[in-house]
């Protein structure tokens, strides 16, 4: 089968790369020749692991390609994804749509015989009835079906992901769309994974709910986690013990500064966004926003007030900067609240991100950006962990206390232990869990 991706973005690139895995002769095209360029030339424009293999072998198979000519991609194509980006748009807190019509529109122009076009982006509920509106008025003579196909990859672990998903969902009323759907998911079906059939506008409001869930179950932990500090419990206790009962789940139960990436903020806020225009307002993710970004904004507080109430000429080392460890995505990543909050509160910051130091650079002025964990240290007054990376997991303490000023430690995603840190003389300090 031949399959046209049209964005070379996060989602696109990775879904690509492993519909091409699948054997599926697939072209992903982006209008960013630099991009582009580079993908011919072996290099990522982002990190995830083990994609840089995963593209080298299907380039090197002839099943995966790269071009700025989406009228050719488009013409030899039984199925053309829609894979751009959905930021949430100036102003009004919706959606950005304007990539993902300009896509319908120059599909139409383009696609030759019975094509089906598949919105992978996140788009919300009625995007796919306007997508095949705009279609259809392009070109009253085209055979097509507009399928919903929402996307549910975690950064970090996107191509595990898609190789062995939950679920796959797919938005159609269309027997011949949905044959040509499980033709191309065959390889999953063969491993047994639930496929789900169901209406657009279903399929839609799927990917947004079950992020908005998600969000919330990160939201409500936090909460726990302050509760946990005024009454003397633990948060991983609580977590766990909440966690077992497998109404609940232990997944996204880790107390920490506040949740961020491409996915949750946009999508919480556009969901919001939706249900008001809708007449059926959701409190609960309207709550979730407002105590997230309140949250994010604290956490510089929690910092300078473990420095004793001020951070005036002090240096704090700080390490990771990513919203999440195994990634270089620094979108609405909490380092960039809590960084330009110490800058401005008179600290300076050093600090370094295995991966993400390039993409934050820009947007985090006045670092001092360090080669490597230790050397943020030398002669810092303290040490905050912001991204749980594994390489910040097994730090050499007693080099780590060598090197600071006095042995402090602000941990915001709860990776040591109390009682351990306080056996090698840290002054410790966690989210939700009592300090010795």
């Amino acid at each position: 089968m031949h399959v046209a991706m049209i964005g070379t973005g996060y989602v696109g690139l990775v879904s690509g790369a492993c519909f091409s895995e699948f054997g599926a002769n697939v072209v992903c095209v982006d209008k960013d020749e630099k991009k582009i360029e580079m993908l011919e030339n072996g290099v990522m424009p982002i990190y995830e692991p083990g994609l840089d293999d995963l593209v080298e072998n299907n380039v090197k198979g002839g099943r995966l390609t790269f071009t700025t000519d989406l009228a050719s991609a488009v013409k030899d194509a039984s199925a053309v994804f829609i894979a751009v980006g959905t930021p949430t748009r100036r102003g009004d807190g919706h959606a950005d749509l304007s990539y993902v019509y300009a896509a319908a529109k120059e599909i139409a122009e383009n696609m030759n015989g019975y094509t089906v076009v598949i919105t992978k982006s996140t788009v919300p509920v009625g995007t796919g009835d306007e997508v095949e509106r705009i279609i259809r008025e392009t070109r009253p003579d085209a055979e097509f079906d507009v399928v919903s196909n929402p996307e549910f990859l975690r950064e970090g672990s996107a191509i595990a992901d898609f190789m062995h998903p939950d679920r796959v969902v797919l938005g159609t009323a269309s027997e011949r769309a949905q044959k040509v759907m499980k033709d191309l998911y065959r390889p999953l079906s063969l491993i047994e994974t639930p496929i789900l059939f169901t209406s657009r506008t279903s399929s839609e409001l799927i990917k947004y709910a079950g992020n908005t869930f998600l969000a919330t179950k990160i939201t409500f932990i936090n909460e726990i986690a302050d509760l946990c500090e005024k009454v003397g419990a633990d948060v991983h206790h609580v977590a766990k013990g909440i966690g077992l009962d497998g109404r609940i789940g232990k997944k996204f139960l880790h107390a920490g500064p506040g949740y961020g990436g491409s996915c949750f903020p946009k999508d919480t806020l556009a969901l919001v966004h939706t249900a008001r225009d809708n007449g059926a307002p959701l409190r609960i993710v309207e709550a979730v926003v407002d105590i997230n970004d309140k949250r994010k904004k604290s956490m510089a507080n929690r910092i300078i007030n473990a420095c004793g109430g001020s951070v005036i000429d002090k240096t704090v080392a700080v390490l990771g900067v990513t919203f999440k460890p195994n990634t270089d995505d620094m979108r609405d990543a909490p380092s960039l609240d809590i960084i330009p909050a110490l800058i401005d509160s008179g600290a300076s910051v050093r600090a370094f991100d295995p991966e993400g130091m390039d993409e934050a650079k820009d947007m985090l002025p006045g670092v001092d950006w360090c080669e490597d964990a230790y050397s943020t240290m030398q002669d810092a007054d303290v040490l905050v962990i912001i991204t749980e990376w594994n390489a910040f997991r097994g730090l050499d303490l007693e080099r780590v206390k060598g090197l600071l000023k006095q042995p402090l430690m602000v941990d915001l995603r709860n990776i040591y232990e109390p009682s351990e840190m306080a056996a090698q003389g840290f002054v410790y300090h966690c989210i939700g869990r009592q300090e010795v």
